[in-house]
This record gives structure tokens, C-alpha cells and sequence, in this order.
């Protein structure tokens, strides 16, 4: 039998040790300002990034896993092509990341190792901007925006996450989360001169995993989540822009036994954007998030991005 950490056949030591898995098995929260920025028509974004991520997770102490942590390096190219939707501003973009990391632990005073390379599940979000942002190009969107310096708009999104990433039936830490994930969005950014103030909602709908740690059922209830916004815009391209969100729910439950994990995380996070030449620009963004929990997680994360446009 494979170490406590490669291969469990305790369930009662499941039902804790979930949260040893990737933010994406269990918490799928992001906080990504400028969501829902009024673009061109026919405009396509390409682009790569970088994320470092340092994590903590804490177990109740009746099963003795201490000083539980995981080190985790991903890569991402995503696509992004605005068009008209009956008049109306819209995007498609697609993100396929790429997961290295190492997870370490002590389990009942036995120090753990485990680490996984490969892709992870691919997303796939399609937005429209209901209000506020016409589906314009050419000189009618830059006459647009000089005409209204302050503008509303309001937006709606849904993003799918598909389990197509690398997964091991008979293992408890994963890459992909082997189940589909589905999220609906509504949002509202609200411009006056170069400050922008953004607040979305989102709704987490997960499927069921059949085939966790030894064919295991794994369930998650809905989770909600909701994230606000403050940009400053120097000049076009140039960028800044502070952040917090709040997520809850998300009970998780292994064979229908309801376990300790329930989201209930805070996140914030500080994003500077910068221009390199007329069609590229670059992305850093510090974000870090706290359990509320007893049983949960703490991570810090550094993310760097760069990408490419063009219109038609």
C-alpha cells in the first residue's frame, strides 16, 4: 500500500484530508478585476501567465496531520475574441492552465511528500454587457467613451469548467478535479473619469466526482461568492486596482457523510497593468485569501501575465 498521502483506504481520513487537494477541487474562487471592460468588436487577446502559489491547510487536531503545506507553480495560455451579440458588447475566452507542485505534511508524525505535473481542467466563459457597453469599433467606440467619461454597465457570464485534466482514480491528491463546474455571473462596474468601482456575484455548481479515493462519492453543495473592485486608470493601458472577496458554502461530503470542509474564505488582492507598445501589455497581481475556518486553507499567490491584440 501506497503512503497515507499517495493512497488512502480509511474513509474517515478522506473526509478530512480533501483539503489537501488543489484551490480548484474544492474552492474555485478567483478575484479578477476589469471583468467586465467595454471592448471593441472584434478584437482577439492571446495571452500567457504565471502563477506561484504558497499554501497552508489545517485539520482538526484529533487526526494528528500537522504542518500540512503545498508549493504550486502554473502556467496558463488563454484566448479572448470580442463580438456583437444583438447589439450588445460580448466575449469568449478560453484558459487551459498547466499545474507543477509539491504537497508535504506530517501524518500521525510521519513526514509526507507528494508531487504532480500536468494539465488541469479547461475553462471555458462566454459574457455579455447587458448595459452600457454597445457593441462599437472603430472611431463610434472611441467617440463612445469620450461621450460618456461617467457610464454604468452591466453584465452577465458563464463560465464551465471541464474535467479533462490529469486524474488519478486510486489517488487522493489530483490536478484536475474530475467533475464539471459551472458558474454564473452578474456584474456592474460603474466608471466616473478614471475611477472604477466594480462589485460581481457568483454561483458555484459543481457535479459529483465518482471516482474519488477508492471510488469514493465526492459532492459539493453550492457555493456563492461575491467580489468588489477599485481601478485607477492613469492613461489607457496604465492601471491599478485593489480587491476583496468573500465566498461561502460549498459543503463538501464523501458517501454522503457530511464533512468538516465548508467554504467560508476572504480574499484580496492587488493588480498593476501596464502597457508595452500599442498592442501588448502586462499583468502583475498579489492575491492572498484566509479560511475563516477551523479546517481549511491559507495561500498567497504572486501571478504575472502578458498578452497580445488585435482587431479586424
Amino acid at each position: 500500500m501506497g503512503s497515507p498521502l499517495r493512497m488512502l483506504k480509511t474513509l474517515p481520513v478522506v473526509l478530512l484530508l480533501i483539503t489537501l487537494a488543489l484551490p480548484g477541487q474544492v474552492n474555485a474562487q478567483d478575484l479578477e478585476p476589469r471583468r467586465w471592460s467595454h471592448l471593441p468588436s472584434g478584437m482577439t487577446i492571446v495571452g500567457v501567465g504565471y502563477a506561484y502559489t504558497d499554501s497552508f491547510v489545517y485539520f482538526s487536531p484529533f487526526w494528528k496531520i500537522t504542518d500540512t503545506s503545498a508549493e504550486i507553480n502554473s502556467f496558463g495560455i488563454s484566448a479572448i475574441y470580442t463580438f456583437d451579440m444583438a447589439g450588445k458588447s460580448a466575449r469568449v475566452s478560453f484558459l487551459l492552465p498547466y499545474v507543477s507542485g509539491r504537497w508535504e505534511g506530517d501524518v500521525d508524525n510521519k513526514f509526507e511528500i507528494v508531487k504532480r505535473h500536468g494539465f488541469a481542467d479547461p475553462r471555458l466563459r462566454l459574457s455579455v454587457n447587458l448595459y452600457g457597453a454597445p457593441a462599437l469599433k472603430g472611431a463610434e467606440y472611441t467617440q463612445f467613451h469620450a461621450e460618456h467619461e461617467n457610464n454604468t454597465v452591466v453584465g452577465a457570464s458563464l463560465a464551465v469548467s471541464a474535467p479533462l485534466g490529469q486524474y488519478y482514480e486510486d489517488e487522493l491528491i489530483n490536478i484536475s478535479a474530475n467533475r464539471w463546474t459551472v458558474r454564473p455571473q452578474i456584474g456592474v462596474v460603474h466608471s466616473r473619469g478614471p475611477w472604477a468601482f466594480e462589485l460581481t456575484g457568483s454561483v458555484f455548481l459543481f457535479s459529483d466526482n465518482k471516482n474519488f479515493v477508492d471510488n469514493a462519492l465526492f459532492e459539493q453543495k453550492t457555493m456563492y461568492a461575491a467580489q468588489a473592485h477599485v481601478t485607477y486608470d492613469f492613461r489607457p493601458g496604465l492601471w491599478i486596482s485593489l480587491g476583496t472577496a468573500y465566498g461561502a458554502g460549498g459543503r463538501v461530503y464523501i458517501e454522503d457523510q457530511k464533512t468538516a470542509f465548508e467554504v467560508d474564505n476572504w480574499l484580496w488582492a492587488a493588480s498593476f497593468g501596464f502597457p508595452i507598445g500599442k498592442t501588448q501589455s502586462v499583468k502583475l497581481t498579489w492575491l492572498s485569501g484566509r479560511t475563516q475556518n477551523d479546517v481549511g486553507r491559507d495561500s498567497d499567490n504572486l501571478l504575472l501575465s502578458w498578452s497580445m491584440r488585435w482587431i479586424k
